[in-house]
């Protein structure tokens, strides 16, 4: 619990909202509400296509301790809008995620689960519990690239006066998607990057496009220098995110699927996900995450026959990775367009985007 009853560090407790946005002391709740002043009069925000708003600009030292928000549980907007955050100054953002995957779900949809990182409500209520030092500043911005507009809830809790080293690592995620990605080819959690950090997690969404078992790729490292061989090697999909035989749909804190229609062997759309907190992945100076396209069809009645049977095959997957990387960092690979992350996702069910915020 991190020394909780311990009273004299000196630290500050803060929060930001549409109520507080700048997060000031004694400045929470001035909007007023037909109830009259401080009664409910801003706790939210209709977002329009194409609009970017900024949910908070703190000044640190600082530590971002929890993230919640709450939008229409509809998968082209979930995907379709996007959470940037921006360390230190620096002009190109460290985090650059769709709504639902940064909050560790893939396919802009999910059944409730809680992990050491996220929770999720059934109603779509949605936290991030990863702790996100900086020490000059930090800037939180929501852009939505969909087609419409959606109402949008939002709270940010911080401390202020948290004493960091210069070279703490600052929280990194990146979004990726191959629909569909290439036979032979592995597809990339995370692209290679250069310089210190700390691997944490990734979530990882597959809509497969075979009736077949889709999951014997294999997870790979590439650690401080490795090319053709890979110094961390898995055995699996479902095996990296702690499963086997299969995929379950089995929601733990450190791995699983929280997502898994069928059985997961058969077309549906599978959200599973892994988290290094017990187990980090340090680099020093450069690291590249994959993996395999890897499928398996047939009878094993030994390993023999068991390798015989794989064979490379073509999916849609995405992936979401998270990492704690020094500033100044490099500028992301770009981030798919919203077209591209929204294609082929849940048809027939996108619903209203402005649903009775009352019920």
């Amino acid at each position: 619990m991190q020394d909780l009853y311990k009273l004299s560090g000196g630290l500050v407790s803060r929060s930001i909202c549409f109520e507080n946005p700048t997060g000031a002391k004694g400045a929470g709740g001035a909007a007023a509400s037909p109830l009259g002043p401080g009664r409910k009069g801003d706790p939210a925000r209709l977002v329009a296509p194409g609009e970017t708003v900024e949910l908070a600009n703190i000044t640190g030292p600082g530590t971002i301790r929890h993230i919640w928000a709450t939008m229409p549980p509809v998968a082209k907007a979930v995907r379709g809008a996007v959470i940037r955050i921006y360390w230190e100054g620096q002009d190109h953002a460290s985090v650059e995620a769709p709504v639902g995957d940064f909050f560790g779900f893939a396919h802009g949809k999910t059944k409730e689960f809680q992990t050491a990182a996220h929770s999720v409500g059934s109603a779509q209520g949605m936290n991030c519990w990863l702790h996100m030092p900086f020490i000059k500043s930090a800037r939180i911005t929501l852009s939505n690239e969909s087609a419409k507009p959606f109402p949008f809830f939002y709270q940010i809790d911080y401390t202020l006066g948290d004493k960091h080293e210069l070279n703490v690592g600052r929280l990194h995620i990146h979004f990726r998607r191959e629909n569909t990605t290439k036979a032979g080819e592995d597809f990339e959690i995370l692209p290679a990057r250069k310089g210190r950090g700390c691997f944490i997690g990734t979530v990882i969404g597959v809509r497969p496009l075979g009736a077949s078992w889709w999951g014997e790729g294999e997870v790979k490292f590439y650690l401080d220098g490795d090319r053709e061989l890979p110094t961390i090697c898995g055995t699996g999909a479902e095996d990296y995110v702690g499963l086997s035989w299969g995929l379950q749909e089995n929601a733990f804190l450190y791995n699983g699927a929280s997502l898994c229609e069928r059985d997961g062997s058969d077309t549906g759309f599978i959200s599973m996900y892994r988290w290094h907190m017990k187990d980090p992945i340090y680099w020093e100076t450069d690291i590249r995450v994959t993996m395999q396209q890897i499928g398996h069809e047939g009878p094993s009645p030994n390993l023999e026959a068991y390798k015989a049977n794989l064979f490379e095959r073509e999916d849609d997957w995405s992936a979401t990775a998270f990492w704690y990387e020094a500033i100044p960092s490099a500028p992301l690979p770009p981030l798919a367009t919203a077209a591209e992350r929204s294609r082929d996702l849940w048809p027939g069910l996108d619903g209203a985007l402005e649903p009775d915020i009352g019920s």
